[in-house]
């Protein structure tokens, strides 16, 4: 980038503020530690009409960006998923990038197809006047992904020679964990330039200070905030209550959000007594901390055995941001993390383990019992652990850092 004036970094998403996403948030601490030294242009999707809050049309900005949002398909659930839904947001991307301001260095994030379609865009501006880098944000690897979802073969080899695409013409690649880090390696080459950047979480908004949400039950409750795709198999929590409302009655749990895993979960919901299990769609961020804040615990899980064991989903850092302990189930590092430094239960990903968690979390509903004195078993004053929960977050965890991590990367290619 060039040294004699302000530069233009570009950052093409399909998912972006206000819809409530691992993305959204290290997009925006992104975008707002990009914003202390460049100009930024947001080239994103309109958001789903539950969030919408101005005209498709009018000018937007988010954390000093200006924001361009194009028209796309949605899933039944209102997500970007499927290939129809990428199309629809990556082949006008294309000539977005060739006709608009034209930038210094461009941030993609996937899926695939758009970081292959910033190539190629990317290729052509060079023609027309030298080479613009991008950075690719890899929070996973989807030719992984489709693989072990049992996609058929040759959808299997078009997206992995799509990634394979995408990662080798980034000039650098930021990915969210050691384990993305090596399957971006394998596929881009040994010598690819990664930068490891954990997710983190905004603990100006995701904090134990404030409000339970209005709507949230009056008894003890369970709360799954996020996307439920295939490869976190939240279904483990919805079969589980089964079990749990035969040992606390008025045990409530609380889906926020979307995804392949909605059906499946409003099944177990209308099999059992009305308002045992609540699904609600996605929330902006502040909505969603308001009913982390207020749970007896947060759910959170990984499918085994799909090729995201090494998965480090944010809906564990916002809840413990919130203060409110997590029930993990299935492999990886966050249940690790979950285990080694007692921020909740770390469970297999099987129903009935699921389910002991739950009881016990919902019996000692911790996280929302500081007024409540001192635990006889572990004697340990609650506001003390919920304390010490917030308090790992914001040493490991916070946005902030990840976003001025990130940015690093990102303006060091000028």
């Amino acid at each position: 980038m060039s040294t004699d004036r302000t530069p233009l970094v570009v950052v093409a998403t399909r998912i972006f503020a206000p819809e409530a996403a691992a993305a959204t948030f290290r997009l925006g601490a992104l975008v707002r530690s990009l914003g202390e030294h460049a100009r930024v242009r947001v080239l994103t999707a309109t958001a789903p009409p539950a969030l919408r809050d101005r005209p498709a049309d009018a000018p937007e900005t988010t954390g000093g960006a200006t924001v361009s949002r194009w028209p796309v398909l949605r899933d039944a659930s209102g997500y970007v998923r499927g290939y129809l839904p990428y199309l629809s947001f990556d082949l006008p991307l294309g000539a977005r990038l060739l006709t608009g301001p034209r930038p210094d260095v461009v941030v993609v994030e996937p899926p695939p197809t758009t970081g292959a379609v910033t190539r190629v865009a990317l290729a052509v501006c060079g023609l027309l006047g030298g080479r613009i880098p991008y950075v690719y944000y890899a929070a996973d690897v989807w030719s992984d992904a489709t693989a072990s979802m049992g996609a058929p073969a040759a959808v299997v080899r078009v997206m992995r020679l799509v990634e394979t695409f995408a990662l080798r013409g980034a000039r650098d690649v930021v990915a969210v964990s050691e384990g993305v880090a090596e399957r971006v390696r394998a596929l881009a080459g040994p010598g690819a330039p990664v930068t490891v950047v954990p997710n983190g979480i905004d603990t100006e908004v995701f904090t134990p200070d404030g409000e339970r949400h209005p709507d949230a039950p009056g008894t003890a409750y369970l709360v799954y905030a996020g996307t439920a795709s295939e490869w976190q198999g939240a279904e483990v929590f919805a079969e589980a209550m089964r079990e749990v409302v035969r040992q606390v009655p008025d045990a409530r749990a609380v889906f926020l959000g979307q995804g392949a895993s909605w059906p499946a979960l409003q099944r177990v919901a209308d099999d059992l007594a009305p308002g045992a299990i609540e699904l609600r769609p996605l929330v902006p961020p502040a909505e969603a901390a308001a009913w982390l804040r207020g749970a007896a615990a947060a759910l959170v899980s990984v499918r085994p055995g799909v090729g995201y064991d090494f998965a480090y989903p944010t809906k564990v850092i916002a809840a413990l941001a919130c203060g409110a302990p997590v029930v993990f189930a299935g492999p990886g590092p966050a249940a690790a993390d979950v285990a080694e430094h007692r921020l909740g239960a770390a469970v297999a990903h099987d129903v009935g383990q699921v389910a002991a968690a739950m009881v016990e979390a919902l019996r000692s509903d911790r996280g929302r019992s500081s007024h409540r004195g001192t635990d006889p078993n572990e004697g340990l004053d609650e506001a003390a652990e919920q304390a010490r929960r917030v308090a790992w977050v914001r040493e490991h965890r916070s946005l902030a850092a990840t976003g001025r991590s990130a940015a690093a990367v990102v303006l060091r290619l000028r």
